[in-house]
C-alpha cells in the first residue's frame, strides 16, 4: 500500500516519518488548551503521550494496510495531522478520517483542503469505496470541514467515542466513490460542492 504526497497551493499532506515525532510532540503540547476538548482518551485510564511511541504505531499499522497516517503542512512547516484509520478491504472498501490543526493555522483552509487530498487520494490511489469523518456536535470548526467538501450526513452516532473522559455522541458523514468522479478536492475549488448535504435535521440536532 503505498501513498504518494499530495500539494494544492500551500498546503501538502505526505505520510508521517519518524523524525516528525518530536515537532509534532511539541505542537500537541503547546496546543493542549485547544486541542483537549477534542482528544480521543481511553475508558481504562491515561495513555502515553509519547509521541515517538505513537509514531512508530501509526507506521506499523500503515504496512499492515490498516491506516495511513499523514501530517498536513503549510509551505512546508508541520500545520497538524491527518489519519485514514480502520480501513476495511473486500466488500466493505472504507475507511474513516480524523485529524487536528495547530491553532495557529487555524482559519487558512488547510483543513478541508487536506481532507479532500486525503480522500481522493484514498479514492483513487487505494481504491477505496467510502470514506467517513465523525464529528462532535460540538465541533463547529470541524462540522465546517464536511459542509465545505459537501459530505453527505448520515446520522447520529450514541456515546460513540470516548473523547475528553467520556463516551460522546457523534454526527456521522460520508462520501462514496461515485459521488465525486471528478475528485473531492476539485469539486470544491469549482465550486461545485452540495452545500445542503451536511445539514443536520432538527431532530438529531435536539437529541445531540
Amino acid at each position: 500500500m503505498d501513498v504518494t504526497p499530495q500539494r494544492h497551493g500551500p498546503v501538502s499532506i505526505r505520510l508521517i516519518r519518524q523524525r516528525d515525532a518530536r515537532v509534532l510532540q511539541q505542537e500537541l503540547v503547546t496546543n493542549r488548551r485547544w486541542l483537549q476538548p477534542w482528544e480521543a482518551t481511553s475508558p481504562d485510564g491515561p495513555v502515553s503521550f509519547d509521541m515517538r511511541l505513537g509514531v512508530r504505531r501509526l507506521l506499523q499499522q500503515y504496512r499492515e494496510g490498516f491506516g495511513v497516517p499523514y501530517v498536513m503542512e503549510w509551505d512546508g512547516d508541520i500545520a497538524g495531522q491527518l489519519n485514514v484509520w480502520g480501513i476495511a478491504r473486500g466488500s466493505l472498501a472504507s475507511a474513516t478520517i480524523g485529524y487536528w490543526v495547530s491553532q495557529r493555522y487555524a482559519g487558512r483552509g488547510i483543513t478541508p483542503t487536506a481532507v479532500a487530498m486525503a480522500t481522493d487520494a484514498c479514492f483513487t490511489e487505494l481504491r477505496l469505496h467510502r470514506m467517513e469523518i465523525c464529528i462532535r456536535p460540538e465541533n463547529r470548526a470541524s462540522l465546517r470541514v464536511v459542509e465545505k467538501l459537501g459530505f453527505r450526513y448520515e446520522g447520529l452516532r450514541r456515546r460513540y467515542i470516548h473523547i475528553d473522559g467520556d463516551w460522546r455522541d457523534h454526527y456521522c458523514f460520508a462520501l462514496v466513490r461515485e459521488e465525486v468522479p471528478e475528485g473531492v478536492l476539485q469539486r470544491w475549488v469549482a465550486g461545485r460542492a452540495p452545500q445542503d448535504a451536511a445539514i443536520v435535521p432538527p431532530s438529531d440536532r435536539l437529541h445531540a
